[in-house]
């Protein structure tokens, strides 16, 4: 049998066994067998995923993660990727000392005595409040532009 295998001989002798007339009376029943089955078939739906489209919208969480995943861009204007240990101690400072002004500016306006009125100056900008009745108002001048903000803050409490 070995032998057979690797000469080829064997499938030369079922070949020469099965004649062209044993291969049609052996595939023609199957053949009509399987065309007289019946056909199964459904209508073919298309259903988005992408909620943005139409689909599900409970995938839009687990598709806006994916995509976030697979983002390889980086913003060429982000000032954190090469920013020196110097640089982010300076903007830490900065913020700092903002945030320790703006606490003296509300405690200035709103604190135990509130003042009626001022004016405080830091960095190339003036802050001017004014207090009335029933709202307060700051007024936000870059000194160096001469842009104005306005803020214009309702007050809930009473003034003594």
């Amino acid at each position: 049998m070995g032998q057979f295998v690797r000469t080829g001989a064997f499938w030369r002798a079922i070949r020469r066994r099965l004649s062209g007339r044993t291969l049609v009376v052996i595939a023609l029943p199957i053949v009509a067998i399987a065309m007289t089955a019946p056909a199964a078939a459904q209508d073919i739906t298309y259903t988005p995923i992408n909620p943005s489209f139409g689909g599900n919208p409970f995938n839009s969480s687990h598709l806006l993660g994916i995509a976030n995943a697979q983002n390889d861009f980086r913003d060429p204007s982000s000032v954190a990727s090469n920013s020196t240990e110097a640089d982010i101690f300076a903007r830490q400072l900065q913020s700092r000392l903002l945030s320790s002004l703006s606490s003296q500016i509300v405690d200035a306006i709103f604190g135990e005595n509130p003042q009626e009125s001022g004016t405080i100056s830091f960095g190339g900008q003036t802050i001017d409040f004014f207090r009335s009745l029933d709202e307060v108002t700051l007024t936000i001048t870059n000194d160096a532009t001469g842009e104005i903000t306005t803020i214009v803050i309702p007050t809930f409490l009473e003034v003594q």
